[in-house]
């Protein structure tokens, strides 16, 4: 399991796609056990504010690391006061645990040490620090779900992804071991590098397998990340609630939590999603994801889109100018039906077809 802090996005590689040199601090490209690794993406997030008092930090690199180098792979800080606490290494990221809740209102600071090795034991080219402010309150629900690199777009698949023009994407979109032949709809337009792609349809960059290097293997980390946290949402257990209205969400007020069902759940009418900027909702269902047309999934107290995790077996469907928020990690297909919306993201292990449609990453 890759495990972020609570409240805190992701940061993307400096230029928000693969590439990138991830970050302030970070050294040289890492796709070869003889290259530096690099620091992808951090959570909290570089200057992120009002970060929950219970929070993660972790770092995660452009390759798999070294999980026996733990113990000083990543410290903490406040001023020049050191944070006790614990560090796990897991495929690609480290995670600090602080041995208790951090100050409130307080700036924090934290390192990744050269002591962060790849599997080929090659270290960091220099250290790389990040700084965070924390808030006044504790997260609840849930430990948010990882994403790893997959966290660098807004819409990711394996086999396909579509649209019916016009939609419009704000991120970058991701799709391997596809082909950008597979991208359809689009109208794409090769940048010079041949690394993306770029469209009217796009603000952002499209990028896919058959790309020019580092596109491949970045792609490739950055699918493996999205199937580890599909596989972590689903496997979270001690459900707070199982089997909630039998799946039909319509009406209902949904506090932070972990929420299971054995069958389909539906959005025929509105749901509210109640909570503050740190807390966590992880909902899992082993059937389908449908919402009704010109229904909304609607966030309250401050609740975060980034902080939403909707696990699904099998096929995720929005109906005609519906509206959702949260991060959607589906086994099958995601389809968002003419005029509908997500805030969020859309990752897919087969494919995403947009149908007029409207994807906007969420805000950090």
């Amino acid at each position: 399991m890759m495990t972020l802090g609570a409240g805190c996005g992701s940061t993307s590689a400096a230029d928000g796609g693969p590439g990138g040199d991830g970050g302030r601090a970070g050294g040289a490209g890492g796709g070869a056990s003889g290259a530096a690794p690099t620091v992808t993406s951090t959570s909290p997030a570089d200057t992120a504010a009002d970060v929950a008092l219970n929070a993660k930090v972790s770092a995660t690199f452009s390759v798999a690391m070294n999980a026996t180098v733990t113990g000083s792979a990543v410290t903490l800080k406040q001023g020049a006061v050191s944070i006790a606490g614990a560090v796990t290494v897991v495929g690609n990221t480290a995670t600090f645990v602080p041995a208790a809740n951090l100050a409130p209102n307080a700036v924090f600071t934290a390192t990744v040490s050269t002591a962060a090795t790849n599997l080929g034991g090659v270290a960091l080219a220099a250290p790389y620090s990040f700084s965070f402010t924390t808030g006044t309150s504790l997260s609840t629900g849930p430990a948010p779900v990882g994403l790893g690199n997959a966290g660098r777009y807004v819409v990711m698949a394996k086999a396909g992804i579509s649209t019916v023009p016009r939609s419009m994407v704000t991120g970058d979109l991701g799709l391997s071991p596809a082909a950008q032949s597979f991208v359809t709809g689009f109208s794409l337009v090769a940048d010079a590098t041949n690394a993306f792609a770029t469209s009217t349809q796009v603000v952002g960059k499209v990028y896919a397998a058959d790309g020019a290097a580092p596109t491949p293997d970045t792609l490739t980390t950055a699918v493996g990340n999205m199937e580890a946290a599909y596989d972590d949402a689903a496997g979270r257990t001690a459900p707070d609630f199982l089997e909630l209205a039998s799946g039909n969400l319509g009406g209902l007020t949904l506090v932070p939590g972990l929420y299971k069902w054995t069958s389909t759940v539906t959005v025929p009418t509105d749901v509210t999603l109640a909570g503050g900027a740190n807390d966590v909702w992880i909902l899992q269902t082993s059937g389908n994801l449908v919402t009704s047309g010109a229904t909304n999934v609607v966030l309250s107290g401050g609740a975060r889109a980034q902080n939403v995790f909707w696990q699904v077996a099998g096929q995720t469907t929005l109906g005609a100018t519906s509206h959702l928020e949260g991060i959607i990690l589906s086994k099958t297909a995601i389809t968002l039906q003419t005029g509908s919306s997500l805030t969020g993201r859309a990752l897919a292990q087969t494919q995403v077809a947009l149908q007029q449609a409207t994807v906007t990453q969420p805000l950090p």
